[in-house]
C-alpha cells in the first residue's frame, strides 16, 4: 500500500522552458537552436551540460551562475514557473492523508525557492542539501528516511528513465513516469515496467486505485520486463505546506547524473 509520494522537481512539476530560455539569451544563441542541441545532446545519452560545451567549450556553469547573479540576471524560480497541474496535483495527494515530498538533483538555492513557494508539501530535498544525488540508492536511501516508510510504501514520480524511475526501483521504491519535458519524450522505456497516464487528471485516477490495492503496473525492483507506455503526464500539487522542510534544489537545473555515464545530468 502506498504511504507516501515524492516528485521530482524539474520537468514534473517544474516548466524549465523559461530557464532554459535565459541561459540561451545569455549564451546569445537563439532560444530554438539552443533546445535543438540540447535535444540531440540527451538523444545521445549524454549530460544535458554538454549543451553549453557546444556553443562555448570550456564553459564552467557554477562560474557563470556566479555571473548571472553578479549581472543581476540570476537563475529563477517563480510561481510561473510551476506546470498549471502542479499545485492542483499536490493538493489532491496531500489530502488522500499520503506524506507528499519533493527530491530531485537540485541547488540549495532551488530548494530554498521551492520552501518560499509554500507548496503542500512535507519534505522539499534537493542533491546540494542532502549530499548526495540521483541516480546513487543514497539517494533514494535518504527519501526512504524521510518518509518514515518502507521503500515499497513509496512512489517516486519523474520525467527521466535513467534517472529517476530506474534508479527508484532499483532501491525499491514503486516509480510512476510522468511523460513531458525534454526527457519524457525521447526517453525510451528499455527494461523499466513503470506505469503513466495520459493527463493529470488520470493520474490523480490512478492513484486512487493504489489507496487500496498496489496491484497496479507501477514500477517495482523485482519485474523489469518491458512495457509499452502512451505518453502521459500527471497531475501537478498543491498543498501549501507550512511544514515542508526545505533541502535543496537547483533553481532549475537539476544536478542529476546520467546513469551509467557518472556524469551529472538533468
Amino acid at each position: 500500500m502506498i504511504e507516501s509520494v515524492f516528485l521530482d522537481v524539474g520537468e514534473t512539476i517544474v516548466d524549465e522552458s523559461r530557464e532554459y530560455g535565459t541561459w540561451a539569451d545569455w549564451l546569445g544563441v537563439p532560444r530554438h537552436t539552443f533546445s535543438a542541441v540540447m535535444g540531440a545532446v540527451i538523444a545521445r545519452g549524454e549530460d544535458y551540460r554538454e549543451t553549453f560545451q557546444v556553443f562555448r567549450p570550456g564553459f564552467d556553469l557554477g562560474e557563470e551562475r556566479r555571473r548571472r547573479a553578479t549581472a543581476g540576471q540570476p537563475e529563477g524560480l517563480s510561481e510561473e514557473d510551476l506546470y498549471p497541474d502542479a499545485r492542483p496535483c499536490l493538493g489532491a495527494l496531500h489530502s488522500m492523508g499520503l506524506l507528499v515530498g519533493l527530491a530531485g538533483n537540485q541547488t540549495k538555492e532551488a530548494g530554498a525557492a521551492l520552501a518560499a513557494l509554500g507548496l503542500p508539501v512535507d519534505v522539499i530535498g534537493t542533491s546540494d542539501a542532502w549530499g548526495v544525488e540521483k541516480p546513487s540508492p543514497e539517494f533514494f536511501s535518504r527519501i526512504e528516511a524521510e518518509a518514515g516508510c518502507p521503500s515499497g510504501a513509496i512512489l517516486y514520480v519523474g520525467d527521466r528513465i535513467d534517472n529517476d524511475l530506474g534508479p527508484a526501483q532499483a532501491a525499491g521504491l514503486a516509480a510512476a513516469w510522468i511523460r513531458r519535458g525534454p526527457w519524457g519524450y525521447i526517453s525510451r522505456i528499455g527494461q523499466s515496467r513503470i506505469d503513466a497516464c495520459s493527463s493529470s487528471r488520470a493520474w490523480l485516477n490512478c492513484r486512487s486505485s493504489w489507496k487500496s490495492s498496489t496491484r497496479r503496473t507501477i514500477t517495482r525492483p523485482a519485474s523489469r520486463a518491458a512495457s509499452a507506455v502512451p505518453p502521459a503526464p500527471p497531475d501537478r500539487a498543491s498543498r501549501a505546506g507550512s511544514s515542508a522542510r526545505p533541502g535543496t534544489g537547483p533553481g532549475h537545473w537539476d544536478t542529476k547524473r546520467s546513469a551509467g555515464s557518472g556524469q551529472p545530468a538533468t
